[in-house]
């Protein structure tokens, strides 16, 4: 299973990583400022 493992590899693998890592960030910062905002649009007027 293991047998051609290197491990540079992993070293030339972290910008793909790093650019997985930042994109899911980013989705998640999405996710709250457009739930912010619809906080904001639809408040309940009581």
């Amino acid at each position: 299973m293991f047998q051609n493992f290197n491990p540079l590899n992993f070293i030339q693998n972290l910008d793909i990583l790093a650019v997985g890592m930042l994109s899911i960030f980013l989705v998640i910062g999405v996710v709250i400022i457009v739930t912010v905002l619809l906080n904001k649009i639809f408040k309940d007027k009581k």
